[in-house]
């Protein structure tokens, strides 16, 4: 709740900084524009209701950002978020005498706070409040924008938006700038004239010595409020510290054996930033994204259970149970903890995606496809020849693959590997994986004939194909990280696929692959062949060449399902 209180008081009062730096850009084309813009400003943001919600937000906003300070148990953070920190808490001093002498000054005292009479403070007057107006204007707009960035960074359509919007984030304040001088320039060279200047003085509002020295006085209690609010929200930070070392400490321990002393309370999130352990969190420990989530390991069973936000959150990337939330889990005893993403991951994996991402086992066909005689056939080419003929063989293949449906695991060589079904089934990737097949065989074709002056001899490929359950997850290290599956499945469908050498074909499947795409397999020849690894012989078809399999058109469900339940019966 606090966390969307600050969000929703933030965007709204950069609504009204973005229509009062509309407002100033007007200055541009001439004060009369100015004057008009005000206007239909301030009837809109002096309607009672809107006025009312204002104030609140922006007391909400400042009051919330101290109580943020005072709950955070260290003050180490990304560079980012520094400067988001440091530009808030600089903007109430720098703004707050620029607010008592508008608003404050227009309904105590029932001056009229417009553009003459600003712009003529600003750039003939008092210049150096001029100087800090403009200062101001930058540190509110970019603090702004870099609530609102990091806000949206997590939301899938923000990297196609994120050019137009940082335009506008660069166009706005310049030109806000750029109107504010031009219109200032203009009253600097009419207050040149003393008759100019008395005849303004006597139509414009401006405060009397008195009122003057109110305002001056109303800001400085303000300003000593907020130091008052800083002071308290840093020594409650002190007094919370020595209170918490007297319920002692808990230690966490990470898996490269470094172990962490923190008071209770702390959040894993930031015990490894105090301790300079890279953990990753692209929402800056807000709770709005998955990246710094942690699998827990012993000491599980004394942790507070988690909030319903962070529940959502687990519950949106499919976690499992031994995962939480770094920035939301404070442990209360010893615990080891592992964090399951890099410390370097992006927004694009904030979401975390499909639950079989973590690890599950799954029913899926595999195909490994492999050129023949390629390696003889690179000697006598040169690098680049090389590079430039496998580029478009994998492309080739890459888009049959896709094409039909099937995920690309890896490249290995001059060998492809794919999964069908992950998420379709078992019997919906065999089809698949037979039309990839086919369509790999088809494109191999064309790219023969556009690369006949190129080769001596056509590539030829081998391919492998094979169902059964297999563990699917992400896997790698770091940035080197993709889907991909390991079991007894993936090596028989590499096995199937190097015995295309043995039998002289370009296509070997097993029988149930067959099966579940309900694939007619006559004048295909059978053999019942040994697997290394497999206690039990499998049936495999030989197809000598992809382009002769015939693939039902639609085929129905309910024989997809028979399917499928016969080769269960088999498996058991």
């Amino acid at each position: 709740m606090v966390r969307r209180l600050r969000l929703w008081s933030g965007l709204f009062l950069m609504a009204f900084v973005f229509t009062h730096y509309a407002n100033h850009a007007l200055g541009i084309v001439s004060l009369e524009w100015m004057e008009a813009g005000r206007r239909v400003f301030l009837a809109f943001w002096r309607f009672l209701p809107v006025s009312a919600m204002f104030y609140t937000a922006l007391i909400l906003h400042v009051l919330l950002a101290f109580w943020a300070l005072y709950q955070r148990r260290r003050l180490k953070m990304p560079p980012w978020e520094f400067w988001q920190t440091l530009l808030g808490f600089a903007i109430p001093p720098l703004l707050v005498l620029h607010i008592l002498g508008t608003r404050f000054a227009h309904e105590v005292y029932d001056l009229e706070g417009n553009y003459f009479r600003v712009l003529l403070v600003f750039f003939v007057l008092r210049p150096d409040y001029g100087i800090k107006q403009f200062i101001t204007l930058a540190v509110v707009w970019v603090h702004g924008c870099l609530g609102v960035h990091f806000w949206l960074r997590l939301k899938p359509w923000y990297p196609r938006v994120l050019p137009y919007l940082a335009a506008l984030a660069l166009l706005v304040p310049v030109l806000a700038a750029v109107g504010a001088f031009v219109a200032g320039q203009q009253i600097a060279v009419l207050a040149q004239d003393p008759a100019w200047l008395r005849e303004v003085e006597a139509t414009v509002q401006l405060a009397t010595r008195t009122q003057a020295a109110q305002i001056a006085l109303l800001d400085n209690i303000v300003l000593g409020v907020l130091a008052a609010l800083l002071l308290l929200s840093l020594s409650g930070r002190v007094i919370r510290r020595l209170l918490d070392r007297l319920r002692g400490l808990v230690h966490l321990t990470y898996p490269d054996g470094r172990r962490v002393a923190v008071v209770q309370g702390t959040t894993i999130l930031e015990a490894s930033r105090g301790a300079g352990i890279g953990h990753a969190s692209v929402c800056g420990g807000r709770g709005r994204c998955s990246t710094c989530r942690v699998r827990i390991g012993t000491g599980s069973e004394d942790l507070p259970p988690p909030s319903l936000e962070e529940k959502r959150v687990l519950e949106r990337v499919g976690a499992p149970p031994n995962q939480r939330l770094a920035c939301q889990t404070r442990p209360q005893a010893d615990l080891e903890v592992t964090p399951v993403l890099p410390p370097s991951v992006s927004p694009r994996q904030a979401e975390g995606g499909a639950d079989y991402l973590q690890g599950q086992e799954r029913e899926i066909a595999i195909l490994f496809a492999d050129l023949r005689g390629f390696t003889t056939l690179a000697e006598h080419k040169l690098p680049y020849d090389v590079v430039f003929i496998l580029n478009r063989y994998f492309a080739a293949m890459g888009a049959a693959v896709e094409a039909s449906g099937g995920r690309l695991d890896k490249f290995i060589g001059d060998g492809v590997m794919a999964l069908f079904g992950i998420e379709r089934g078992p019997e919906l990737g065999s089809r698949n994986a037979l039309a990839a097949a086919r369509a790999m065989a088809e494109r191999l074709e064309d790219l023969n004939r556009a690369l006949a002056n190129d080769l001596k001899t056509p590539l030829r490929i081998g391919i492998g194909i094979h169902v059964g359950p297999v563990i699917v997850g992400e896997m790698g290290y770091g940035s080197v990280t993709s889907v991909t599956a390991i079991g007894d499945a993936v090596n028989t469908a590499s096995r199937l696929e190097t015995m295309t050498k043995e039998f002289g074909a370009q296509l070997v499947i097993s029988d149930p692959v067959a099966e579940l795409a309900s694939l007619d397999t006559t004048g295909f020849s059978s053999h019942r062949i040994e697997v290394r690894g497999r206690e039990e012989g499998l049936t495999v078809r030989v197809i000598p060449a992809a382009t002769d399999l015939k693939l039902p058109e639609k085929p129905q469900d309910a024989k997809i399902t028979k399917a499928a339940k016969r080769v269960a019966a088999k498996a058991d």
